[in-house]
């Protein structure tokens, strides 16, 4: 049975705090009607985007856990259309998403577009993968000129996910983003600064009288 990311996320109590607030026939007409499965080519296209995206585990006691990930534009990969792969680049070493991925492979992942003001949130299903086991998963999963070490892979498998809504999304640019502007605004002044000097060398004939 095909479910929408509401339908997952909307649980007996969520259901109950919906019809408190009067908000039940909403969300359910909402979850009907926005049915995504699969990665399309806007979706595909989204996450080669992003440079970083958040993940979201729980541990055996019960107690979220919501990680950071970041690398070069593209380290996400889309390996199907159900399926993202990464590099798991070594970090601090608390191993505390892997350790709760053991234990139950449900995790949430939440992609961020603060120019644009969208973002993508996932249920997947996760699992670590010892990539000396699989060279061509390793070749896939390599972001080339990226300088970590990667210590194994993890594969999400698309449960369903969401667009969600844009409001109160605060633009921001990242570092690349902004000399991406700046260099448009400069080569615009350039332009401007040479039709300028260019005018100021053109001899305006004077206007005969009528």
């Amino acid at each position: 049975m095909t479910r929408s990311y509401l339908d997952i996320a909307t649980t007996p109590s969520v259901a109950a705090a919906q019809e408190r607030l009067d908000s039940r026939a909403h969300n359910a007409e909402s979850a009907e009607r926005r049915v995504f499965t699969r990665f399309g080519a806007e979706e595909a296209a989204f996450i080669a985007a992003r440079d970083s995206f958040y993940i979201a585990t729980v541990s055996e006691t019960g107690w979220p856990y919501i990680q950071h990930r970041g690398g070069p534009s593209g380290f996400l990969k889309v390996l199907g259309e159900k399926t993202l792969g990464l590099a798991d680049f070594s970090g601090n070493r608390q191993y505390l998403t892997l350790g709760n991925l053991a234990a139950s492979d449900k995790a949430s992942l939440f992609l961020m577009d603060y120019l644009h003001q969208a973002r993508m949130k996932l249920f997947v299903r996760a699992r670590a993968v010892d990539l000396a086991d699989d060279p061509d998963l390793a070749e896939r999963l390599a972001t080339p000129g990226y300088r970590a070490r990667i210590e194994r892979g993890f594969i999400f498998e698309l449960e369903a996910l969401d667009w969600n809504c844009r409001q109160h999304i605060v633009k921001r640019l990242t570092l690349p983003e902004v000399t991406g502007v700046v260099a448009t605004l400069q080569e615009r002044i350039a332009a401007l600064e040479a039709e300028n000097t260019a005018l100021r060398g053109v001899s305006v004939p004077p206007r005969a009288d009528l």
